[in-house]
């Protein structure tokens, strides 16, 4: 049980056999397909666990965005995020604090259209770094993982 600390917004079952990489995903009512690329053993039905992430980061941007935008009565027409993966040398990422060994760097994009004043831009590029997925995946997260019973 969550106590007042805790709150869990999500619940999402994953299921999979032991033969393939393809995994069912269950999220509240909506059913999607996880696998891997062909070229590293998987059938390429469904994105891989990285493109699951970067599309959650993406839509909580695009969401983030687009809220406050109608919020503020913004002429905001269109969004667009575009993001990848990458693992990097620490010692090449002058703006981390890790300076030893191999790092995860996920590179985003987005893209405005509308009337928008270059004010009005500045603001929603600062709002899309306030997304809640964006917060997680910058602060430091607890996994606890446990066997079911």
């Amino acid at each position: 049980m969550a106590t007042q600390t805790e709150k869990q917004t999500a619940h999402v079952i994953v299921r999979g056999g032991a033969k393939n990489f393809q995994q069912e995903v269950v999220a509240g009512k909506h059913h999607l397909v996880a696998d891997e690329p062909v070229n590293v053993g998987g059938g390429d039905t469904g994105p891989d666990p990285y493109d699951y992430l970067l599309a959650a980061l993406g839509v909580c941007t695009s969401m983030t965005i687009g809220l406050y935008a109608r919020r503020n009565r913004m002429p905001l027409e269109n969004i667009t995020v575009s993001s990848s993966h990458s693992r990097i040398y620490a010692a090449d990422c002058e703006e981390c604090e890790t300076k030893e060994g191999m790092l995860d760097r996920i590179d985003v994009e987005v893209q405005l259209t509308g009337p928008l004043t270059s004010e009005q831009h500045a603001k929603l590029m600062q709002v899309a770094a306030k997304c809640p997925v964006h917060r997680t995946l910058t602060s430091e997260v607890n996994i606890r993982l446990r066997a079911a019973n």
